[in-house]
């Protein structure tokens, strides 16, 4: 009895330690990155066209297999001149698996602009707090389970469990962007400080995630006025995603008129493989007084799984945004650095 206990904690913690490095040290990333802006990038606090912003985007991940994988995102950011830039505060919640493994986040935000008519250079830092933690009651293991009927309901395993059900930890990230006309490129690293998320007492460190992106605007109509909302556009885009030994990368492009965009996406995982196939579509709605720059944005997508796990396993994974934003009433930063601001790219 003795040689099975311990042999069912060696088991535990073989799985605690494959499960913490690849599917919990491994940040989610969000299809629709452009309704995360404060996710992707703290340096995009406060770059859009507006002087209030609020932004939520959910992720169901994989919903064809056992298990809850999804994620949120909700943000709230600030346009403030005397500040040189803005300020916002992100929450971030994420549940993988059937043991409930949760992690929540909550972070501020920072960014310093300067600029021009012709630029916009913004940096930012972010500073926040992670809470992860487990439902050990949701493990069943080896001695749980009869060769013949399966799991035994009511049953105790006999495995000594670790100790710690949880963890807080420090979570810094920076990162950088510049708007030069119709392109936008921006550079952002994030758990800087590389915190130990491991409950077994084997240090697990989280590794840095690196987020690069790209964005170009193409006019597709003669009469062109940047910031404009009228005509058309082709807005290609690439995000390249890096943290530890896992790369992806999403390169695709959306097609934009007043205020309906299309998009479609192709993902890669791994060493260069295939992921997903994304299509994603958002409509702008606009009051009646444009003036003020108000705007609710609400956008869908849904990823097709390329990868070998295919997509009749999976059902894909779907995610739905909905963001606001306006100027307060006499804002002076109204139409400021000539509207460079992010969200033109999308």
């Amino acid at each position: 009895m003795k040689k099975m206990k311990l042999y069912l904690r060696y088991i535990v913690l073989v799985f605690l330690s494959g499960w913490s490095l690849h599917a919990s040290g491994q940040d989610h990333i969000y299809s629709q990155f452009y309704n995360a802006p404060l996710y992707l990038n703290p340096a995009l606090t406060g770059q859009f066209e507006g002087d209030v912003r609020l932004n939520m985007i959910y992720r169901n991940q994989w919903s064809g297999l056992n298990g809850t994988l999804s994620y949120v995102n909700a943000s709230g950011d600030l346009n403030i001149p005397n500040f040189g830039g803005g300020v916002g505060l992100q929450f971030n919640r994420s549940t993988e698996g059937t043991a409930f493994l949760v992690k929540n986040n909550i972070a501020a935000t920072y960014a310093y602009s300067v600029g021009s008519d012709d630029f916009v250079l913004s940096f930012g830092i972010q500073a926040g707090f992670t809470n992860r933690r487990i439902n050990w009651d949701k493990l069943v293991f080896s001695d749980q389970i009869d060769n013949r009927l399966g799991y035994i309901p009511g049953s105790v395993s006999s495995a000594q469990l670790p100790d710690m059900a949880q963890r807080f930890f420090f979570d810094p990230g920076a990162g950088v962007n510049l708007v030069y006309g119709n392109f936008m490129a921006g550079a952002a690293v994030y758990h800087i400080n590389q915190p130990d998320e491991s409950f077994s007492g084997a240090q697990a460190k989280l590794p840095r995630r690196i987020a690069v992106n790209a964005s170009y605007r193409l006019p597709l109509t003669r009469s062109y006025n940047y910031g404009s909302d009228d005509g058309s556009y082709l807005i290609p885009s690439v995000v390249y995603y890096k943290q530890g030994n896992v790369s992806s990368m999403s390169a695709g492009a959306q097609y934009k008129y007043k205020g309906v965009n299309a998009g479609l996406w192709y993902r890669t995982a791994g060493e260069g493989g295939p992921d997903a196939i994304v299509v994603s579509l958002i409509f702008d709605i606009f009051s009646s007084d444009r003036k003020n720059g108000e705007k609710l944005r609400v956008g869908i997508s849904h990823d097709a799984t390329t990868s070998k796990i295919n997509y009749t396993n999976t059902n894909g994974t779907s995610e739905g945004s909905i963001g606001y934003q306006k100027y307060f009433p006499n804002s002076s930063s109204y139409n400021k650095f000539n509207g460079l601001r992010c969200y033109d790219f999308y």
